[in-house]
């Protein structure tokens, strides 16, 4: 599940479609906040895009992906993500006063709690926070074992993937995590599994009734019914490819995430990426590439064994994603920096590209590495004993004061994109 951006276009052409465009699409039935651009953002959160859809998303992922590579996040923009915690624990998209109470009428996103649980919980430290938002996710779990956007939707499996992921994270273990009619989450994930044969075989639908954008889906649920959250390594090579990738008849979560693999393995072969539909209304009928969709769809393989699968839409992002990363901002820089890592590749060097310098760009200065700031400290006291010395032989009271200068950064505006994955877009 990654960059979801959900703008108001995104909504209004999920409620056209009559499906979810975006990666978890929130129920049309239930009225979404109102943007309110501003032309200057929060202070802590990274990106200058309006953040009523995807602010606390972005943020999470932005602090997921920092962490991932070993870089230290502001406190600030720590700060301001679990401010926008709810007295329930959930995490609304996001809400713009955190001095205050959520309003009741706010509505309380899976999605949001669940990326946030994930982002904290690697973090360290927010053990309060994590538990809360998870006793939270656990009260709001369907009869079938699943989740959806907002609480009191049906099921979908980009829901309820992430919040195996979070569960995870927190080390509440998903299998054991039981709605009151005894169902687990993998008991839902494997009624959104199609089955092999025909149209989507293999694949994971959004909902059985609704299927979405099914790359998107399954992306998720593969890592989903794997038991795993956004931030994978490589997984021990697919045993059941000795043959070549095939879709197997099966009953078990495991298989089903295997088959979801190779729905994706066999939507890539051709040209290393996916595709995403034209908007309702949009001149050009064509599809376009979905840049986030098919990074998501690298970590999704590299998880399940299938490394040399997703070597090819590596290389397509490689040389494909500058353009649209730097438009989509934070939460593009992040979910390239999940694929490059889960796919052992360098987010440093990433075709021409430092994406963990672009993602850092986008937000608040992370803080100094303690080994850094030691060896500096070490490095200010040698100077300034030596330099004592030389004063005391000279005669003279002088010093040197040694100026460490700030680097500011702009924040790189989201913008509004109609492709891309979860959509094209960033969530």
């Amino acid at each position: 599940m990654t960059t979801v951006r959900r703008s108001a276009a995104t909504l209004a052409a999920s409620a056209v479609l009559g499906m979810a465009i975006t990666s978890a699409a929130a129920p049309v039935a239930i009225a979404a906040p109102v943007p309110t651009p501003s032309a200057v953002p929060p202070s802590g959160l990274y990106g200058t895009g309006d953040p009523t859809y995807d602010g606390v998303w972005r943020q999470s992922l932005a602090l997921l992906a920092q962490d991932t590579v070993g870089v230290k996040p502001a406190a600030k923009a720590v700060g301001w993500l679990t401010g926008q915690q709810c007295d329930s624990g959930a995490f609304p998209s996001y809400r713009a006063d955190a001095t205050k109470p959520c309003d009741a009428k706010l509505p309380l996103d899976s999605n949001a709690s669940a990326v946030a649980v994930q982002a904290l919980a690697a973090l360290g430290g927010q053990d309060a926070t994590v538990n809360k938002t998870v006793g939270w996710l656990k009260s709001v779990q369907n009869a079938d074992g699943g989740w959806s956007y907002n609480p009191g939707g049906a099921s979908d499996a980009n829901s309820t993937s992430i919040v195996i992921g979070a569960l995870a994270a927190a080390a509440a273990k998903p299998d054991a995590v039981k709605s009151k009619g005894g169902k687990t989450p993998y008991d839902a994930l494997l009624t959104f599994a199609q089955p092999c044969g025909g149209k989507d075989g293999g694949a994971f639908v959004f909902q059985p009734k609704q299927p979405g954008i099914v790359a998107d889906s399954t992306a998720a649920a593969v890592l989903g019914a794997s038991g795993k959250g956004l931030v994978v390594t490589a997984g021990a090579k697919d045993a059941k490819r000795a043959n070549g990738t095939a879709c197997e008849k099966s009953t078990t979560v495991e298989g089903a995430a295997h088959n979801g693999a190779v729905y994706l393995a066999t939507a890539l072969a051709k040209t290393g990426h996916l595709n995403t539909p034209p908007m309702p209304g949009a001149k050009d009928p064509a599809e376009k590439p979905d840049f986030g969709n098919t990074a998501d769809a690298v970590v999704a393989l590299a998880a399940q064994g299938l490394g040399d699968e997703a070597k090819k839409p590596l290389a397509w992002l490689r040389q494909n994603s500058a353009a649209w990363a730097k438009e989509s901002g934070p939460a593009a820089y992040a979910q390239l920096i999940l694929a490059a890592h889960a796919a052992g590749a360098d987010p440093k060097s990433f075709g021409g590209m430092d994406l963990v310098a672009g993602l850092n760009a986008t937000g608040p200065a992370p803080e100094k590495p303690a080994a850094s700031a030691d060896r500096s400290a070490k490095e200010s006291e040698n100077s300034e004993n030596a330099e004592n010395a030389e004063n005391k032989d000279s005669g003279s009271g002088a010093g040197v004061w040694w100026i460490v200068g700030a680097f500011f950064v702009a924040s790189i505006g989201a913008g509004i994109l109609l492709s891309g994955r979860r959509r094209n877009q960033q969530r």
